[in-house]
C-alpha cells in the first residue's frame, strides 16, 4: 500500500484548546470552535475533542464538557468528546454524570478521553482538587470507580449515575509517557499520545502500549492515536510565520509567564534566547508546518514512524481564518484530494 493510500485510509481529528488570541474575548474563542468544528464536520474529520486546562491565559476550554455539548449541539455527524478531562480533577460520579446527559442529548458522538496530570500548575491543581497528595497513582483506582458508573445498576447499589449508567460511551486513556500507555493496553482500552508537547516519548509508549495490551470487550486488537502539531499553509515560508504565535505561547510557559495566544512574527530569534529556542524546540520539534507538500509528507513519515490508526491533529494560529485554511489542506490531503 503507497503512503497516499495509507493517509486517505487514515481517520483524522481535530484537537481544539479553544484559544484565546490578544484582543479577543471568550466569547470570540467559542464562536471560533463552533466555526471551526462545523467546517471540520464537513470536511470529513472524525472527532472534535476539547482539551481541559486550567489559569491558562490563551486556553478558554476549562469547563470543558460544557464546551463539547456546544460543539456537538452545532454540528451533525463529527463525534465529540474530551482530548481530555484530567480526571484527578473531577468526582468520577460527575464525570459519568456529565457525560451520560451529553450522550443523551447527543447519542452515538460522544468520546470520553480521560488524562492523569492536572491540565494546570500545583497551585491551580490545588484549588481544583482540595488535596496535593494526590500524585496521579490513584488514576487507576477513580478509572475503576467511572467505568462502574456507566455499567448497568445492580439491585442495591446505592450510588447511581443517572444518566450514565448502562450506556456505552467510549473511553480513552490519554498519555504523554508510559504510565496511561501501559494502564491503556492492560485494559485493552483505546490509547491517544500527546507527541503536540512530547515528541521523544512517542515511539517508547506506542510501543509499551501494544506490547501490554490485552483484548477486552471494547477492542479485539490494539488502537493508537497519535496527537500532532500541524500548521499548514500555502508555502513554508507563510506556515513558519503562523507557527511563531504558537512558538511564542511555548517560549512564554517556559519563562513562567503564560499569556494569550499572540500575533506571528517575522522573526523569533529577536525574543528568545538560545537557551529558550533549545527548550521550546525540543517541546515542539515533532510538529508539522509548511506548505501542502512539506505537510503530506511530514504526515507521510508520522505515520511510517508510528503505525498510527488515526491521527489528530492541533494547530495554535491566531488568525481564524488562516487556522481554517490550516485544517482544510490537511483535510484535503487525508482526502487525497488534488489542490
Amino acid at each position: 500500500m503507497t503512503m497516499m493510500n495509507k493517509l486517505s485510509e487514515t481517520p483524522v481529528s481535530v484537537l481544539d484548546l479553544s484559544p484565546l488570541v490578544e484582543g479577543a474575548t471568550p466569547a470570540d474563542s467559542y464562536r471560533c470552535t463552533l466555526d471551526l468544528a462545523r467546517h471540520a464536520d464537513r470536511w470529513g474529520y472524525n472527532r472534535y475533542w476539547l482539551a481541559e486546562h486550567h489559569n491558562i491565559p490563551g486556553v478558554a476550554s476549562s469547563a470543558t464538557a460544557v464546551l463539547i455539548g456546544h460543539v456537538a449541539g452545532g454540528t451533525e455527524r463529527i463525534r465529540v468528546g474530551s482530548g481530555g478531562i484530567m480526571l484527578p480533577n473531577h468526582a468520577p460520579l460527575v464525570v459519568a454524570e456529565q457525560f451520560g446527559t451529553l450522550e443523551s442529548l447527543y447519542p452515538g458522538r460522544i468520546d470520553l478521553g480521560l488524562g492523569r496530570a492536572p491540565g494546570t500548575d500545583q497551585v491551580t491543581a490545588h484549588a481544583l482538587r482540595r488535596d496535593l497528595n494526590q500524585t496521579g497513582d490513584e488514576f487507576p483506582q477513580l478509572l475503576a470507580e467511572l467505568r462502574a458508573y456507566f455499567r448497568p445498576a445492580v439491585p442495591g447499589q446505592r450510588v447511581r449515575a443517572i444518566p450514565g449508567e448502562g450506556m456505552d460511551i467510549p473511553i480513552w486513556l490519554l498519555g504523554s509517557g508510559g504510565f496511561s500507555a501501559q494502564l491503556a493496553g492492560q485494559l485493552g482500552l483505546p490509547f491517544s499520545f500527546a507527541r503536540q508537547f512530547s515528541p521523544a516519548n512517542t515511539l517508547p509508549a506506542l510501543d509499551l502500549y501494544r506490547r501490554a495490551f490485552r483484548p477486552s470487550e471494547v477492542l479485539s486488537q490494539p488502537y493508537a492515536m497519535v496527537g500532532i502539531n500541524v500548521v499548514a499553509a500555502e508555502t513554508d515560508e507563510e506556515a513558519r510565520r503562523l507557527f511563531t504565535s504558537h512558538q511564542q505561547s511555548f517560549l512564554n510557559l517556559v519563562r513562567g509567564h503564560p499569556m494569550r495566544i499572540a500575533p506571528p512574527v517575522d522573526d523569533m530569534d529577536e525574543l528568545w534566547s538560545e537557551r529558550e529556542r533549545a527548550a521550546v524546540e525540543s517541546q515542539l520539534r515533532g510538529s508539522i508546518v509548511g506548505s501542502p507538500a512539506t505537510v503530506r509528507a511530514g504526515l507521510e513519515a508520522l505515520l511510517e514512524d508510528t503505525a498510527a490508526d488515526e491521527i489528530m491533529v492541533s494547530g495554535m494560529v491566531f488568525d481564524h481564518a488562516a487556522r481554517l485554511r490550516s485544517y482544510e489542506i490537511v483535510a484535503e490531503i487525508f482526502g487525497n484530494l488534488r489542490f
